[in-house]
């Protein structure tokens, strides 16, 4: 049985033989017309060029004769000489190329008749002779002597042009048998490709086809073929082959899919202990996995496609992180989604997280929807506890401060001096009290949508340089650098210039309170489509890393031994101010190299007309 290496030489080698064939006689039959043509070329070709030269050249001699003898006669001895050479060339060029039988005895005829004339013809040019005498022997001489020459350069003329007439009969002979040949030979070397191509569909194609649609029925999940092998080449070896993995791969899904089954049972189990509600989703949008709470919240049931639930937040959020690879989570504070359980007001935090393969490609995603509800209710009681004590203490703390106040000023008495350092020290600690109370205030009415902002249109330029009015004096007075760079024709911002100003004022107080002196302090702002951006950036000592996601949280300061006295809510004053303005803020820090506070504003073009109504 012939191997496929040996069926593919015996057809590779048949159509090698017959290119060979068809090469060679090609060769042979370009080497004959090459002959063929060179016969014309070589043999020929230069005798006739002879002798049309030395007829044109026998023509103007005698018409050179007969300027002479009319009375011409230095031209027409110049046209005598200069076409006598001319023949005596071409004469020479003939004698040297004698290829026909006879042409040499024409040729030595001619050499004879030529000389013949030159003697006559100098009789004729002298012009000593009577003009009678030279008429006489140029009609009775040369005129018959010009006729012999040239009849028989028309013989030696006519025998080189039948030669090249026969010769042309012999390559248009040989071209036609080498047509001939052609054809049989590209016929032949036809009909032998095609039965190789028959036979090479037979051999190597439809074993091969057979071994695609396996494959293809494979990849489908269908184990249980069997390919036929038929033959004993090595495409009979590799569907033996491919029947054996396909054994192979059967054994395996039966172990596989006992181990999956036990993995999946495990995994639900784990899934339905959880107390969020998390899901496995599929790249294709569908629910492979779900916890409980998932089921019973969402009704993230497994084959349930995210994109057929009424929640499109839930199917971005996926397709967010499938695409960039990255946790994706919502953009807007803050960051919650209110969702009735069986009645019951829930908030939940949603998060998605991609699943990567080893080649950091997301192959799905775990959505985790974790329940903020009880944190957002202790969040309320602490907003509320607090509004309530400050405002139960902020009315006898005035009275206190205003008791304070009356006394220092010995509005009932005089004061000695350890009273008088008593009652001041106690009437810093009530300022700073006062400060506190209605910091917590405002957080308080800014978190319940009670803040009575007055939005307009501002210039950004007036809008920064009137809150930065304060602070130039003491930057000056520690020494510091104080730079405001603002692009030119910034677009006007929406927002509430006394709690911008308040914003900027906090940022730039902090910037001064914590730059050491020689340190600088720079404001910039720049704009987007959407969106103005104001920085605030210092040289001061930084914030370490740890502490820097904190630094917006009420009452949270960052540990400075030396560092002034406050509540910490300040920041926490700025990020909610930002936020009532539909905006965000955000913190970088280099511990040592200072810190960039940021936040972004609404444009006033880009305001909806129903929302920038008064």
């Amino acid at each position: 049985m012939l191997g496929l290496r040996h069926k593919l030489a015996l057809g590779f080698g048949g159509l090698l033989a017959i290119i060979t064939i068809i090469g060679g006689q090609s060769i042979i039959n370009l080497a004959k017309l090459g002959d063929s043509i060179d016969v014309i070329l070589r043999e020929n070709y230069k005798s006739v060029i002879a002798c049309q030269q030395m007829k044109e050249a026998l023509e103007r001699i005698d018409s050179g004769l007969l300027f002479t003898l009319l009375g011409d006669t230095q031209e027409g001895k110049a046209l005598i000489h200069k076409n006598k050479t001319d023949f005596e060339n071409a004469l020479q060029a003939e004698i040297s190329n004698i290829t026909v039988p006879g042409e040499g005895e024409k040729a030595a005829h001619l050499q004879e008749l030529f000389d013949r004339y030159k003697t006559v013809l100098s009789t004729v040019e002298d012009q000593a002779e009577p003009l009678a005498r030279r008429r006489e022997i140029y009609f009775s001489i040369l005129l018959p002597l010009f006729n012999q020459i040239k009849d028989t350069s028309d013989g030696i003329l006519q025998l080189n042009q039948s030669n090249m007439s026969e010769a042309n009969d012999r390559a248009r002979r040989s071209a036609n048998t080498a047509r001939r040949q052609m054809y049989v030979l590209v016929l032949t070397g036809a009909l032998l490709a095609l039965g190789f191509v028959v036979f090479t569909r037979r051999w190597i194609l439809r074993p091969i086809h057979r071994l695609i649609r396996s494959a293809d029925e494979i990849r489908k999940g269908n184990l249980d073929l069997v390919v036929p092998g038929d033959s004993r080449d090595e495409i009979g070896r590799l569907s033996q082959s491919f029947n054996a993995m396909a054994a192979s791969l059967r054994e395996f899904r039966r172990s596989d899919k006992a181990k999956l089954i036990r993995i999946q049972e495990a995994t639900q189990r784990a899934f339905d202990s959880l107390p969020d509600a998390v899901a496995v989703i599929g790249p294709e949008g569908n629910v492979e996995v779900a916890t409980a709470s998932a089921k019973a919240a969402f009704g993230l049931r497994p084959n349930t496609s995210i994109a057929q639930l009424p929640f499109a937040w839930m199917a971005n959020l996926c397709r967010e992180a499938l695409l960039t690879g990255r946790i994706s989570e919502l953009k807007n504070p803050p960051q919650l989604i209110q969702h009735f359980v069986r009645g019951e007001e829930h908030y939940f935090r949603p998060q998605a997280v991609p699943i990567l393969d080893d080649e950091k490609q997301a192959t799905g995603v775990i959505l985790i929807l974790q329940d903020a509800t009880q944190r957002r209710q202790q969040d309320e009681i602490k907003k509320g506890v607090i509004s309530t004590v400050s405002h139960q203490l902020k009315t006898p703390l005035t009275s206190i401060r205003m008791a304070i106040h009356l006394l220092l000023e010995e509005e009932v008495g005089s004061l000695n001096p350890k009273q008088t350092e008593l009652l001041a020290a106690a009437r810093e600690d009530s300022d700073r009290l006062h400060g506190i109370l209605n910091s917590l205030l405002d957080i308080s009415r800014l978190e319940s949508g009670k803040g009575g902002l007055d939005f307009q249109a501002i210039s950004p330029g007036p809008m920064v340089l009137e809150a930065l009015e304060p602070f130039w004096v003491p930057a000056r007075d520690r020494g510091l650098t104080l730079n405001v760079e603002l692009l030119p024709n910034l677009p006007a911002v929406w927002a509430d210039q006394v709690r911008i100003n308040h914003v900027i004022g906090n940022l730039i107080s902090n910037a001064i309170k914590y730059t050491p002196p020689g340190g600088k302090i720079k404001i910039t702002a720049k704009a987007d489509e959407d969106w103005l951006e104001f920085s605030v950036a210092d040289t001061g000592q930084g914030i370490p890393s740890p502490h820097l996601p904190r630094v917006f949280e009420p009452f949270f300061r960052v540990p400075c031994p030396g560092k002034e006295p406050g509540a910490g809510l300040g920041l926490a004053i700025v990020k909610e101010v930002v936020e009532a303005h539909g905006g965000s803020v955000r913190a970088e820090s280099r511990e040592g190299k200072g810190s960039t506070f940021t936040f972004t504003l609404r444009r006033a073009d880009r305001i909806p007309q129903r929302e920038s109504r008064p």
